[in-house]
């Protein structure tokens, strides 16, 4: 395991104390259960195509599937 040294401000060192004295657990593996858990919910945020993003959307509107290939559709379009 590899070592790293930070400085917090005064009130998040005294919150990460109170903290890890509540659960228990060392500081050290405070700071690992919520490092790790930060970086596990930024891996599952990154953006996706614009497809990915509203895949969940596909099919849910009825109607002609392509206004291009009847011309009545288009008739009076931009006048």
């Amino acid at each position: 395991m590899n070592t790293v040294s930070l400085k917090v401000p005064d009130p998040l060192a005294a919150a990460i104390t109170e903290t890890a004295r509540q659960k228990g657990v060392s500081k050290s593996a405070l700071i690992r259960e919520a490092l790790t858990e930060y970086l596990g919910r930024l891996e599952t945020e990154q953006p996706g195509s614009a497809l990915s993003r509203v895949a969940d959307l596909l099919g849910i509107l009825s109607g002609p599937e392509d206004l291009s290939v009847n011309k009545d559709y288009l008739e009076g379009f931009g006048r």
